[in-house]
């Protein structure tokens, strides 16, 4: 087997997997009922998929101008996905659309009311 022919089937085992996560992600958005379980399956298994199926173009395109976009793509995928999530979890949080019962430890509580906001 030639080293293209190894990279063909090493993006498409990338891609192959990336897809599955992704499918995965979109279950537990449909599943969970819980909003930090919803939000974790929209992060974690989404942005993880979403890399995984660029590393597999990557290797299948084998292009510096497609590296390059799939490069920026990635970037933006790895710094808004968990800003994003942290964001809306803080205003859930604030707005009380969590039940208290759902955690063990409730660190922010602690902090916020150390800091006089409670």
């Amino acid at each position: 087997m030639s080293w293209s022919g190894l990279f063909d089937v090493l993006g498409a085992i990338s891609i192959l997997a990336g897809a599955a996560l992704t499918l995965i992600a979109g279950i537990g958005l449909m599943r969970f009922n819980a909003l930090y379980m919803r939000m974790h399956a929209a992060t974690k298994p989404q942005t993880l998929g979403l890399l995984l199926i660029l590393v597999g173009l990557a290797l299948t395109l084998r292009s510096w101008a497609a590296f390059g976009t799939l490069v920026l793509v990635a970037i933006a995928q790895a710094l808004t996905a968990p800003v994003s999530a942290h964001m809306l979890s803080r205003a859930a949080y604030r707005e009380g659309l969590v039940r208290p019962a759902q955690f063990e430890f409730d660190e922010l509580d602690d902090a916020l009311r150390r800091g006089g906001r409670r």
